[in-house]
């Protein structure tokens, strides 16, 4: 049996204070495969202050050192590429070349954050006075389930540039892909206490943080109920916040959209990584004129997102995460019929073949209004909501009516008419006839998506406190 390494604390894996122990539960078949003694509040204040002892000479190291620290845990990262591959797949379900992008853009964002630190103004004129970007302090950041390798390296990248010590808070649901970067970071020799990492109940090694004066900031991704408990704990020592949460993204076809490429995007943006992503287009807005043409496309493209042991060349939908994920699911398939939504695509139950592990049918709902349940909130996995407008303004309408702002997306021939309803719309991010994305660019959302932003420039700075 695994045993995950849950703490590491002043450059070492230590043996955890807590003594609670879970099981690790692979999505595939539901089998065990490893477990993890969480760890507690005694070993929380431990890393708290192995990272404040750290933070006074990691704050004055050059922006040379830590170039060469960022490009040291990229080069180990790749060297465990393969292990972290397999153990995407194994822990979380992810489909092979699903696992493989998530985890190279994990790499890769350490050696990025490179250039955007070079290129940063630390010091600066602004009319009279001198400005300088101080390092915010002792910094604690959680991350998902859902992309462990790439959220840690987006926070820990800009957290490290900036001249930030560490207190790592990555899910308990995923540990053992955190314990294959913990092991990388190791690796790459930074001072002892400039990133540390206890791994155990949320609640429990939140309270630590949030009671801690040395903290001073938080970085947060994860649902908006949990994000929203953080952030009135934390105004009490006035700690930073940056709130990375959920939201139920609006995907605008327009009437004039080719629809050979727009659908295949579509329904890549609604069962992307299963579903589970907070980015999912997982509202479809298209128009009323070509209603009957866009049904019949989405279920013939639908063929095409094989649902399949995630190891299998192929299989483009592996597993969700958990029991608890998959019963989710489940509910608000349910829900949608109850509702009287049009069932197009998939439907209740395990697919044929797959009723061992979490698999769950790709679902497509027609007919939906944007008053239903499964329009309104963040389902978490590939069940894609089809309504109908009659002209643009309806649609930019019921894109932005929700409690969400995250991401949008756009399909259109002219790409300046796509623009202009991108520039109507109360979301963090637009994309316009792609699924690309830009690790350098601003990332975050309007509304109950958060406050902040990750990524490039801004990412980093929300890591600065600027002193005149």
């Amino acid at each position: 049996m695994k045993h995950i390494k849950s703490v590491y604390i002043n450059g070492k894996f230590i043996t955890p204070h807590g003594s609670e122990v879970a099981n690790i539960v692979s999505p595939l078949d539901g089998e065990v495969i490893a477990q993890l003694t969480y760890a507690d509040e005694a070993d929380t204040e431990n890393a708290i202050q192995a990272a404040s002892a750290a933070l006074e000479n990691y704050a004055q190291t050059s922006i040379a050192e830590r170039a060469e620290y960022l490009k040291r845990i990229h080069d180990e990262i790749l060297k465990r590429i393969d292990d972290l591959i397999d153990i995407t797949i194994l822990e979380y379900g992810a489909p092979k070349e699903r696992a493989k992008w998530s985890n190279m853009i994990a790499a890769t964002t350490f050696l990025n954050q490179i250039s955007v630190m070079e290129e940063y103004p630390f010091k600066r004129t602004v009319h009279e006075s001198t400005v300088v970007m101080e390092p915010i302090g002792v910094s604690a950041l959680f991350t998902p389930w859902n992309s462990t390798a790439g959220s840690i390296a987006v926070k820990v990248a800009a957290a490290l540039a900036a001249g930030c010590t560490i207190v790592l808070k990555p899910s308990e649901f995923s540990p053992w892909q955190s314990q294959i970067i913990m092991e990388c970071i190791d690796m790459a020799g930074l001072p002892p206490g400039v990133v540390n990492m206890v791994n155990g109940r949320g609640d429990v090694i939140s309270r630590a943080i949030i009671a801690s004066p040395e903290v001073t900031k938080i970085s947060f991704t994860g649902s908006t109920v949990v994000g929203k408990i953080l952030g009135k704990g934390a105004i009490e020592t006035m700690k930073r916040l940056t709130l990375e949460l959920g939201g139920k993204s609006a995907n605008i076809i327009l009437e004039d959209a080719n629809l050979d490429t727009a659908i295949p995007m579509a329904l890549q943006a609604g069962f992307m990584n299963n579903g589970q992503a907070c980015i999912a287009g997982s509202r479809l807005l298209v128009p009323a004129s070509r209603l009957d043409e866009i049904k019949s496309r989405l279920t013939a493209a639908a063929q095409e997102f094989k649902v399949g042991d995630p190891y299998q060349d192929g299989a483009r939908i592996g597993p969700l995460a958990s029991q608890k994920q998959y019963d989710r699911i489940q509910q608000y398939i349910t829900t949608g019929l109850m509702e009287g939504a049009e069932l197009l695509y998939g439907g209740p139950g395990h697919p044929e073949g797959f009723e061992k592990g979490f698999y769950v049918k790709p679902t497509i709902f027609a007919g939906v209004t944007n008053s239903m349940k499964i329009a309104r909130e963040e389902i978490f996995g590939p069940v894609l909501s089809v309504i109908a407008y009659q002209d643009e303004a309806e649609a930019v309408a019921i894109a932005n009516d929700s409690d969400y702002g995250l991401m949008a997306y756009v399909s259109s021939s002219d790409q300046e008419r796509a623009a202009q309803i991108a520039r109507q719309l109360k979301a963090g991010r637009v994309l316009i006839n792609t699924l690309k994305h830009d690790p350098l660019a601003p990332f975050g959302g309007y509304k109950n998506s958060g406050m902040g932003r990750e990524n490039g420039q801004l990412g980093m700075e929300a890591f600065l406190e600027p002193k005149t």
